[in-house]
């Protein structure tokens, strides 16, 4: 199993070498280490006197969602795995994920359970976050249950279901999932084999008020080519969030827009 390793980054030069350790500390070592620098204006580029062996690539400023399509288009082998520069992996996470897909050849991605570390202490996971392996498309459509730096997927994954979607901002990693969960089963090794880490700058996930607003977009974007009652009953869920988080901040644009949407879905 030869696995490229895609590592998008941006001014986080001293997470960046903290995941690095980590991808060369694995008992099963990737072919290939791709760094994808989004326009750092930091040292970032120093990394490769670090670590001599890894493939950096620069490109303007243009997203997390560019970078890692950036860092699929130049992978030589045939599974991909993602690292986020503020993660890190544990030790056994590649062989883990090597196994189970020789055991199970006919499942093209797999992801693992998480740990959580905020300002240096580790936190509890919400239920919502409760991992799933299998037929796992209804578990996907509320929230992004799958990190990136926990996944493995076949190349073919990509060549069928497209890449990120880098009108995206955020929720990137949520809409190709719910591409991918529609009609392929996702593996699961449970295990906490991955560190998120919190309470740093920068960080997209704490960037924008209303996430859903832009699960909102791929759900969307979805039931245009797929047609799907569960689909839209997410849908109709999310604008009545919505339209309460608009209220709460007194958006009227947003209160009319969310208000009509709903009005669809009645």
């Amino acid at each position: 199993m030869n696995i490229s390793v895609v590592i998008p980054t941006y001014n986080r030069y001293e997470f960046l070498k903290r995941a690095l350790e980590s991808v060369f500390s694995q008992t099963y070592l990737p072919k290939e280490v791709i760094i994808v620098d989004d326009g750092s204006t930091d040292n970032t580029s120093d990394i490769q006197k670090n670590f001599p062996n890894i493939i950096y690539i620069y490109q303007k400023n243009r997203g997390v969602s560019s970078a890692r399509n950036v860092g699929i288009k130049n992978a030589k082998f045939e599974w991909i795995t993602f690292l986020d520069s503020d993660d890190t992996w544990d030790e056994r996470k590649l062989e883990k994920q090597r196994v189970f897909h020789q055991d199970n050849p006919s499942v093209l991605m797999s992801y693992t359970d998480e740990k959580w570390i905020r300002n240096d202490v580790e936190v509890k996971i919400p239920k919502k976050f409760k991992k799933h392996g299998g037929a796992i498309f209804d578990k996907c459509l509320s929230h992004c249950i799958i990190a990136p730096s926990a996944s493995i997927l076949h190349h073919s994954l990509f060549e069928r279901k497209g890449l990120f979607d880098e009108s995206l901002e955020v929720c990137e990693d949520y809409d190709l999932w719910l591409r991918i969960a529609f009609d392929n089963e996702i593996g699961l090794i449970d295990e906490k084999l991955i560190t998120k880490y919190a309470g740093h700058e920068n960080q997209l996930s704490f960037k924008h008020w209303g996430m859903d607003r832009f699960r909102v977009k791929s759900l969307e974007k979805f039931m245009h080519t797929n047609k799907n009652e569960i689909v839209k009953d997410m849908l109709h869920q999310k604008y009545k969030l919505l339209l309460k988080g608009a209220i709460k901040y007194d958006k009227i644009s947003d209160i009319k827009e969310y208000e009509g949407r709903i009005k669809l879905y009645e």
